[in-house]
């Protein structure tokens, strides 16, 4: 059973869109993924993202998404909301992802913009709302269109929030002024999606985050979002502040790469990638190293 949640925090505050852990020989290390699973829900997570694209979805099988649900629900499921990514461009394969996650357990699902083909808004519409139709679990969407190539538009994310399963909203989209609308109109529960914004997004509505950097700070994120909720303002901007440094080195270039180097400065199970992402550079490793020393992070 999911922990506790309300409409406003349907997948609760804290949630890391946690790394899948493959074995030397590039396997799928379930016993990897329950161990990490349980450090990040220990240290204060009260939700995890599985099979995001921070969990290099692109490159794993519906079988291994499949088995990586059901390990992490084992590991976690009654102390925080596991959310199966289910995100692609193609709708079928997206429905049929939505249905075995549900089958598996899963509490909820997340489903980012379909990327490369550019669907119009219409499209976007019926895509979401047709994963949102295909089980009982609660949605949340994904707008990054850094990487999808299109935004999903106020005017859409007001019709989606129309569903009744379509609940939440994760913010990679950059732009303050159009979240503080979207915010206002859609009365979606609305989660920082770019940790560089997680102290802004809270300004104008948002419930907590989907962190790639909570696999390392996660302490510290709770703190900052317990202190804004707490009216403490200069606290969480002093916390936020503390935080740049990991901000910054975490995405010097493509995070997952750095998220599992530090995940294995630090002794936990991340392995190596799957082509096309590669290890780091020794160099790069360094100043992750620099980087995550500044803001705080034992090595």
């Amino acid at each position: 059973m999911a922990p506790i949640s309300t409409p406003q925090t349907p997948f609760g505050r804290v949630l890391t869109a946690m790394v899948t852990p493959f074995t030397a020989d590039g396997a799928l290390d379930l016993d990897g993924a329950q161990q990490l699973a349980t450090h990040l829900v220990d240290a204060g997570n009260d939700g995890l993202v599985i099979n995001g694209t921070t969990g290099e979805s692109p490159t794993t099988s519906d079988a291994e998404k499949s088995e990586l649900v059901r390990a992490v629900l084992e590991a976690v499921g009654d102390r925080a909301h596991v959310v199966a990514g289910v995100g692609t461009n193609d709708t079928r394969h997206s429905l049929a992802l939505a249905r075995t996650a549900e089958r598996d357990g899963a509490h909820g699902l997340l489903a980012v913009t379909p990327y490369y083909n550019k669907p119009s808004q219409e499209g976007l519409y019926q895509h979401f709302s047709a994963i949102a139709d295909a089980t009982e679990l609660p949605v949340m969407l994904y707008d990054i269109p850094g990487r999808s190539g299109v935004p999903i538009d106020t005017e859409t994310l007001v019709r989606l929030a129309e569903h009744p399963r379509v609940v939440a909203n994760k913010d990679a989209k950059g732009d303050l002024g159009r979240a503080s609308w979207a915010i206002a109109r859609s009365g979606l529960a609305w989660y920082s999606g770019d940790d560089m914004l997680n102290l802004p997004l809270l300004s104008v509505g948002a419930c907590g985050f989907v962190s790639v950097v909570g696999h390392v700070v996660t302490p510290e994120l709770r703190a900052l979002l317990d202190a804004h909720l707490g009216g403490e303002i200069q606290k969480a901007t002093e916390i936020h502040q503390k935080l740049l440094p990991v901000y910054t080195g975490m995405f010097r270039t493509q995070g997952v790469m750095t998220t599992k180097a530090a995940l294995a400065l630090q002794g936990l199970p991340a392995g190596p990638l799957r082509l096309p992402l590669v290890e780091l550079s020794a160099p790069e490793t360094e100043q992750l190293k620099v980087d995550l020393a500044a803001g705080g992070v034992e090595l």
